[in-house]
């Protein structure tokens, strides 16, 4: 379940692979996992950004409740065969909601997701770490918001917006209840511990300037819609007509999650 435009996951795209902590994709490179579960995938940017860093040949189960971004997967993992002849990607079209993890008859070496753990609820998030662990499933799951957003310059509203946008994403997503949202790096880290895993984090914020100025635009309006919605701030409009006027840098923070059976 993604939840969001092909267009809105391109714009991004970029960003992400900036972003990606580098000492954290060398540590998965460093499992030399053959079989990876991608959950959420969108449009298959894990599996772009990941395969480069593994040896030729890998085999992908792609999951998405999507069936249009699901197809894009498909499409574009068939692309990346032309430099890596040996890739098997596998698409599997599954709300994740009703089944955390979905598993093939071939158990993954690796579980990853892009984006998904801050839109996932408390209950819901037990229940995929009681499957993970269960099985004793290594995961690498990249970039889920940790609730810190920092611009320049600077405007009088900032800490308002971003107080309103954090408590927005604590609101229903779509997964049983409310989102964990900014508290889901802590949330997962704890409650990997607590199963016996060995837990990697690193910061992997967006740092998106001038060069990418439709990404820029699209940011401040869905902040900025967000905090409309959430409704406990005022001249949201003003924020937003003023971001969009003057903006030379956007810090969106993430964390970046390795966790490793013990």
């Amino acid at each position: 379940m993604s939840g969001f435009s092909a267009d809105w996951l391109d714009l991004r795209a970029p960003a992400d692979a900036a972003a990606r902590d580098a000492g954290l994709l060398a540590e998965v490179s460093r499992l030399a996992p053959r079989r990876i579960l991608d959950l959420g995938c969108g449009t298959g940017a894990m599996l772009a950004t990941l395969r480069p860093h593994l040896a030729p040949g890998s085999s992908w189960v792609l999951v998405d409740g999507d069936a249009g971004l699901l197809e894009e997967a498909a499409f574009r993992g068939a692309a990346l065969r032309i430099q890596d002849p040996g890739l098997n990607v596998t698409c599997l079209h599954r709300n994740l909601v009703e089944d955390p993890l979905p598993l093939t008859e071939a158990l993954p070496d690796l579980v990853t997701a892009t984006a998904l753990f801050d839109l996932v609820s408390a209950p819901w998030l037990g229940r995929f770490l009681d499957a993970l662990a269960a099985r004793r499933l290594p995961l690498y799951a990249a970039l889920s918001y940790d609730g810190v957003m920092r611009w320049e310059p600077t405007h009088p509203k900032d800490d308002a917006i971003m107080a309103g946008f954090n408590r927005h994403q604590q609101t229903e997503k779509g997964f049983g209840g409310p989102a964990l949202g900014p508290l889901a790096p802590g949330v997962m880290q704890r409650g990997l511990e607590a199963r016996g895993y060995r837990v990697l984090t690193a910061g992997s914020p967006w740092r998106v300037g001038p060069e990418q100025a439709a990404m820029i635009a699209a940011l401040i309006d869905g902040i900025a819609l967000a905090a409309q919605e959430e409704g406990s701030v005022a001249d949201w409009q003003a924020w937003q007509t003023a971001r969009h006027t003057a903006t030379r840098l956007c810090v969106i923070g993430h964390t970046d999650l390795l966790a490793l059976p013990g």
